[in-house]
C-alpha cells in the first residue's frame, strides 16, 4: 500500500499562490483531489506515470499545475489565482489511470488550504 503524506497546505488571500506536495509511486498515475465542508470530495487534477497526460477540473483549469518528481517520487500541485472557492482539504491518491476513480479507500490526512476574500 502506498503511503501518502500531504503538505504545503496554508491560509492564502484571493490570488495567492500555494505549492502542495504529496510522498508519490512512480509506479501509478495520480491525482488531487479536494473536499469542502459539506460537499463530496472531487477531483481537480490528475496525472499519468512519468510526467505524462495531465487534466484538470474545469475549476481549476489555467490556474493550477500538477506535475511529479520521478526521482524524489513526489507529486505536486501548483496552485495559482486562487479563490476563496478554492477552499477545502486536500488530498493526493493513486487513480486508475484515464479515470477520476482511486485504486483503494486509503487516504492520507490531507492538507488544509483556506483561502479569503
Amino acid at each position: 500500500q502506498v503511503q501518502l503524506a500531504e503538505s504545503g497546505g496554508g491560509s492564502v488571500q484571493a490570488g495567492g499562490s500555494l505549492r502542495l506536495s504529496c510522498t508519490a509511486s512512480n509506479s501509478y498515475c495520480m491525482a488531487w483531489f479536494r473536499q469542502a465542508e459539506g460537499k463530496e470530495r472531487e477531483g481537480v487534477a490528475r496525472i499519468s506515470t512519468g510526467n505524462g497526460g495531465r487534466d484538470y477540473a474545469d475549476s481549476v483549469k489555467g490556474r493550477f499545475t500538477i506535475s511529479r518528481d520521478i526521482g524524489k517520487n513526489m507529486l505536486f500541485l501548483q496552485m495559482d489565482s486562487l479563490k476563496p472557492e478554492d477552499t477545502a482539504m486536500y488530498y493526493c491518491a493513486t487513480i486508475w489511470c484515464g479515470t477520476w476513480s482511486p485504486r483503494n479507500n486509503y487516504w492520507g490526512q490531507g492538507t488544509q488550504v483556506t483561502v479569503s476574500s
